[in-house]
């Protein structure tokens, strides 16, 4: 772009750098943040949501918690959506601490994850053999969530009690 004399701006980049994300090719999104400096432009809250949740999608889950993790150091809020992936991804590969402190961000953020994220973190929590962390979770889940209503609470309570009978 720059040899062709257009300077573009950050919305200009995140769009390329979504579009990226959205087909996997996260090696050329990545390539275009490290770019975002030749233009004088600042990734945003958008431009690290884009790679964290690109990056997870991917499998590089690894990455995708760098990438939040700077974003949170530059006091950035990610999107809901990025939220919820980080914490499925994170909890798919048993790495449950880093799940709950992304659900506990997220909540203290006044973002709170849907049932199927908080259904995806405490199921792999009981097959992985810690029922009763996630029985324990979710009641400080429940104390921390102002948007959890007494039908998720229920229906997250329901599916652990059968989860734990079966395994």
């Amino acid at each position: 772009m720059k040899a062709s004399g257009i300077i573009p701006d950050t919305f200009v980049l995140n769009m390329i750098i979504k579009a990226y994300s959205k087909c996997l090719e996260m090696d050329e999104a990545i390539r275009v943040f490290r770019e975002m400096g030749l233009y004088n432009c600042e990734p945003n809250a958008y431009t690290y949501s884009y790679l964290a949740k690109g990056l997870c999608e991917k499998g590089r889950v690894n990455q995708g918690l760098v990438f939040y993790k700077e974003m949170r150091g530059k006091g950035l809020v990610p999107k809901g959506s990025t939220y919820l992936i980080l914490i499925c991804s994170l909890s798919m590969e048993r790495r449950f601490q880093d799940a709950i402190e992304i659900a506990f961000d997220m909540l203290g953020n006044s973002m709170s994850p849907d049932l199927l994220t908080y259904k995806t973190l405490l199921e792999e929590m009981c097959r992985d053999g810690r029922g009763d962390d996630a029985f324990e979770i979710l009641e400080e889940f429940r104390k921390r969530d102002s948007f959890m209503n007494e039908k998720t609470y229920n229906t997250l309570l329901n599916g652990l009690h059968f989860l734990s009978r079966d395994l």
